[in-house]
C-alpha cells in the first residue's frame, strides 16, 4: 500500500530580465520563475507541477505549497488518485488556509499546484498525457471533478452534463483531427516592449514564416510608441492579419477607451487585460465603448466565480484560462464548461515557465470533450525556456501538436533545475557573486 512521503518544492528562476524577454507595461524586469513541486510516494513514483511567478514570488509560493503537505503525507496513494475531485475539494475547504482567500491568491495557486501534481502522477500511472486521460473520461466522471458551489445560478450540474454528453459523438474524430493537424496557436514572441523596431520587424517576419496566423503585441507604456509599433506590425503582416494587444492591467476605463481608439486604425484583434482583472464592470464598460474590438482577460482572474461573473455581465469576448493561476485541473474544467455554456471561445494564457507545456492539454480536452470547436480558439505561444522540459511543446505550421508522453507537461530536466535553483544554482552564482 504506497503512501505519499514528501512534497519537495524547489525555487527555480531564469534570469530573463537580462534580455527583457517577458517585459510589458506593468512588469518591466521579470525573471521567469517556477515554484517547482514534486510529490513523491513510498514506492518511488512521483507527480510534478509548478506555479509560475516572475521572481521573488517564489519565496511566498513555495511556503504556501508546503502548507498543504498535511493533506497528503501518509495517505494511501490509490485512495487519493481514485477520487481526485474529493482531494482537491478538501484542500479548498481547509478553513484556516481558506481564510487567506477564500479561493484566491497565493493559496489558490498552491492548491492548483498540488492538484496538478496529483493528476501528473495519475497520468504517469495510466500511461497517458493529461489531455487524453481527461478526454477518455465519461461525462459523469468529468462533472464529478467540478465544484458547482456558487455556479448554479449560471451553470447547473445538469447543464454541464448535457454539454459534455452533447460532445460525446465525434470525440474520436476530433482526436484524430487533433493528432493529424494540431491545435491553432498564436505567438507573443515579437511583442515584448523591450525590443527595438528592427528586432520587432524581424520577429514578425519569422512568425509568418513559422506558420502563425496571429501575433500579439504588448502595449500600455507609451501611446505614441504603441502606435508606431502597431504600424510596423500592420505593414509587415498586411491588412486583415489578426494582431492582438495586451495592456497587462495598465488602464482605467477612460484611458482604455482613449488608447484603443488611437490604435483603432491599425485594427487590433483584441485588447487583453485592459484594466484591473478584478473589475468586472469596468471590463463590461470598456467592451461596450470599444466594440467591435474584442476584450480578453483571465490570466489573473482568481477563480471560477469571477469567470462566471465576467460571462454573466457580458464583459469578455475571449476567456483566457491559465494552467497555474486557479485551483488546478478541476477549476479549469469548470471555467471551460462556463465558457461553453455562454458560447465564448477560450484562448489560454501561456508563455512563462512551462505554461505552454501545461495549458495545451486543457485546450485540447476542451476541443475533444467540451466545446467540440476550434472556431476563434488559439493557444498562446512564446518561444523561450521550452528546452528545460522533458516534453517541450511541438509546433508545426503554427499549430500545437498534441503531447504524447504521460503527464501534465510540467516535468523539467534535473540539470535545468539544478542549474537554475535560486540562489545557489550555477547560473545565479555567476550573476550574483
Amino acid at each position: 500500500m504506497p503512501t505519499f512521503t514528501t512534497l519537495d518544492v524547489t525555487d527555480v528562476r531564469f534570469p530573463t530580465s537580462t534580455s527583457l524577454a517577458g517585459s510589458d507595461a506593468m512588469n518591466k524586469d521579470p525573471d521567469y520563475s517556477a515554484a517547482y513541486l514534486e510529490v513523491r510516494t513510498s514506492d518511488g513514483e512521483s507527480g510534478v507541477s509548478l506555479v509560475f511567478t516572475i521572481g521573488r514570488g517564489n519565496d511566498v509560493q513555495a511556503t504556501a505549497i508546503r502548507a498543504l503537505s498535511h493533506h497528503l503525507l501518509g495517505r494511501d496513494v490509490d485512495d487519493v488518485l481514485e477520487d481526485l475531485g474529493a482531494a482537491g475539494a478538501a484542500m479548498t475547504a481547509d478553513s484556516q488556509l481558506r481564510w487567506l482567500g477564500p479561493e484566491k491568491g497565493v493559496m489558490q495557486m498552491a492548491i492548483g499546484a498540488v492538484v496538478n501534481a496529483l493528476w501528473d502522477l495519475r497520468c504517469e500511472r495510466e500511461g497517458k498525457p493529461l489531455w487524453r486521460l481527461l478526454a477518455d473520461l465519461s461525462p459523469r466522471e468529468l462533472v464529478g471533478l467540478v465544484d458547482f458551489r456558487y455556479l448554479e445560478d449560471a451553470l447547473t450540474r445538469e447543464e454541464a452534463l448535457e454539454i459534455l454528453e452533447r460532445a460525446v459523438p465525434g470525440r474520436q474524430e476530433r482526436i484524430a483531427e487533433l493528432e493529424a493537424q494540431g491545435f491553432p496557436a498564436y505567438t507573443t514572441t515579437p511583442g515584448w516592449l523591450g525590443y527595438d523596431d528592427q528586432k520587432l520587424e524581424r520577429l514578425l517576419r519569422e512568425a509568418v514564416d513559422g506558420g502563425f496566423e496571429m501575433v500579439k503585441l504588448k502595449v500600455g507604456a507609451d501611446l505614441e510608441d504603441d502606435i508606431r509599433r502597431f504600424s510596423i506590425a500592420r505593414e509587415v503582416l498586411g491588412e486583415g492579419f489578426p494582431i492582438a494587444a495586451d495592456a497587462n492591467q495598465r488602464w482605467g476605463v477612460d484611458e482604455a477607451e482613449h488608447w484603443m481608439n488611437a490604435l483603432r486604425p491599425q485594427d487590433p484583434y483584441w485588447i487583453e487585460e485592459p484594466t484591473s482583472p478584478d473589475d468586472i464592470l469596468a471590463h463590461a464598460e470598456i467592451r461596450r465603448r470599444i466594440a467591435p474590438i474584442r476584450v480578453a482577460t483571465g490570466e489573473h482572474v482568481h477563480n471560477r466565480v469571477m469567470f462566471k461573473q465576467l460571462l454573466q455581465a457580458g464583459a469578455v469576448d475571449i476567456v483566457q484560462i491559465d494552467a497555474t493561476r486557479v485551483g488546478g485541473v478541476h477549476e479549469n474544467l469548470a471555467i471551460l464548461l462556463l465558457a461553453a455554456k455562454f458560447g465564448v471561445p477560450v484562448c489560454p494564457h501561456a508563455g512563462g515557465v512551462g505554461l505552454c507545456e501545461m495549458v495545451q492539454h486543457l485546450s485540447m480536452v476542451d476541443f475533444v470533450a467540451i466545446s467540440g470547436s476550434l472556431e476563434d480558439r488559439r493557444i498562446e505561444h512564446v518561444d523561450h525556456l521550452h528546452e528545460h522540459f522533458v516534453e517541450p511543446v511541438r509546433l508545426e505550421r503554427g499549430r500545437y501538436l498534441p503531447p504524447e508522453k504521460p503527464g501534465i507537461g510540467a516535468r523539467m530536466h534535473a540539470g535545468s533545475i539544478a542549474d537554475h535553483r535560486f540562489p545557489d544554482g550555477p547560473v545565479w552564482k555567476e550573476l550574483v557573486p
